[in-house]
């Protein structure tokens, strides 16, 4: 599966007529259901290890997780690899956000797989998606986006 990196800021439409409700297995962990953040703004960032931009973003998700109560981040780790390999990159990058795995075969609906990595979807407080950045994307952006709300 090849995925193209794409511009920054350009919009791609990820529309759900229902609230939007998932469970992932944790890295190393329980299972994480989208609907257990209702009431805050969620974050879902779809990255890779192998994605650079996706690595230039974790610092700036990592400030925003933890900066923000009314904001949480889900990293959405979209690759088919040994848990050895994330281990090895979570350890270098450290992000302060749940890092949860996704079967690239079979990705969470509505969304499936995205389009371009990395893809960042923000879910108002009721579930909906509210706003997608398809590409690198920085707290100033996901921040301004959410206060303007």
């Amino acid at each position: 599966m090849a995925l193209i990196l794409i511009a920054p800021g350009l919009r791609a439409d990820y529309e759900s007529d229902e609230p939007v409700d998932f469970t992932l297995q944790q890295l190393h962990g329980d299972e994480v259901s989208v609907s257990d953040f209702r009431q805050k703004w969620v974050v879902l960032n779809y990255w890779a290890t192998w994605c650079a931009p996706c690595r230039k973003e974790i610092p700036d998700l990592s400030s925003l997780h933890e900066a923000r109560d009314d904001i949480v981040v889900l990293g959405l780790a979209f690759e088919d690899t040994e848990m050895e390999t994330f281990d090895e990159f979570l350890e270098e990058y450290q992000p302060s956000y749940p890092i949860l795995l996704v079967d690239v075969y079979a990705p969470p609906e509505p969304f499936g797989a995205p389009k371009a990595l990395p893809t960042t979807i923000i879910l108002g407080l009721e579930g909906y998606p509210v706003k997608t950045f398809m590409g690198p994307v920085t707290r100033e952006a996901i921040e301004s986006f959410i206060d303007s709300m």
